[in-house]
């Protein structure tokens, strides 16, 4: 009776819903200006693409790199509320692990019971709590940060290890702090909708012995929507070992990019202008 009632469980993981990483963003276009995504010179090798799920509904979309375990980018529409950080936990992806089809993101200690999952089947795909802690000069940089979630439960779905990358601490709680908070408030005063997309670029060097890589550059785009169409762009880069932010067009920030990248790199659909509106940011 009891191996039944594990097989049951078994399959329950194996089998529940449909896959929410993807091989495309067609389930959560939301979150891209016009359904359009970046094209594929940012994609890594060994990429993934996530539709951000928690508490069943979507919040935002990663690109995700499994062998550096850290995301490409995360976009996401920018709809800021003023309330306290949310408590709460730190999340994987379940689907990474390619061992439980679970549609919402997890923490460890919940895969590890309900699918019997060990950590090292989910260190495997992805970073996890053990790989950012001791870290010196180091935090958590959100890509999809949670300031920019517009309701508690999207807040909460910002802590997942599928949207955090190694930042410099003082860039962090610094000029990226600045920019992420009072640049972006005072460039989005006249936008209805205003689609965000931000990413690192990686580097040379890694961390939680060479298990997690950590960004040369963080970097980031908006396209900003009046009624319907776009009226505005901007972009803003940072090298992750120095407190200063770069503003930039959005033109300017792809140029960066394709260097940076060794691609030509294009974030949003062709209607968001690639050059400084008549105001400056």
């Amino acid at each position: 009776m009891l191996g039944l009632l594990l097989l049951q469980v078994l399959a329950s993981c194996l089998w529940l819903g449909h896959s929410e990483v993807v091989d495309s963003f067609n389930s959560c276009p939301q979150f891209f200006y016009s359904g359009t995504f970046p094209n594929d010179a940012l994609n890594p090798h060994n990429s993934a693409r996530i539709c951000q799920r928690f508490r069943n509904s979507y919040h935002y979309a990663t690109l995700y790199d499994r062998d550096r375990r850290i995301p490409v980018y995360s976009a996401y529409k920018y709809q800021p509320v003023e309330e306290k950080r949310p408590r709460g936990w730190w999340f994987v992806e379940p689907q990474l692990t390619g061992k439980c089809n679970l549609n919402d993101m997890e923490t460890e200690s919940y895969l590890k019971d309900k699918c019997k999952i060990s950590l090292d089947d989910i260190k495997k795909s992805q970073a996890v709590r053990d790989d950012y802690r001791g870290l010196k000069s180091l935090v958590h940089g959100h890509l999809s940060p949670t300031g920019h979630m517009d309701n508690d439960v999207s807040k909460m779905a910002t802590f997942t290890f599928t949207n955090i990358v190694p930042q410099d601490s003082i860039l962090n709680n610094g000029k990226w702090r600045v920019y992420e908070d009072k640049t972006m408030k005072k460039n989005t005063e006249d936008c209805k909708t205003t689609y965000v997309i931000t990413g690192a670029v990686p580097g040379n060097t890694y961390v939680s012995d060479n298990r997690v890589n950590r960004p040369s550059h963080i970097w980031s785009a908006a396209c900003c929507l009046g009624d319907e169409e776009p009226q505005d762009a901007w972009g803003a880069i940072a090298e992750n070992d120095k407190n200063q932010v770069e503003e930039l067009s959005l033109g300017e920030l792809e140029e960066r990019l394709t260097e940076l990248y060794g691609g030509t790199v294009t974030l949003f659909n062709n209607a968001c202008p690639r050059k400084k509106a008549s105001h400056n940011h």
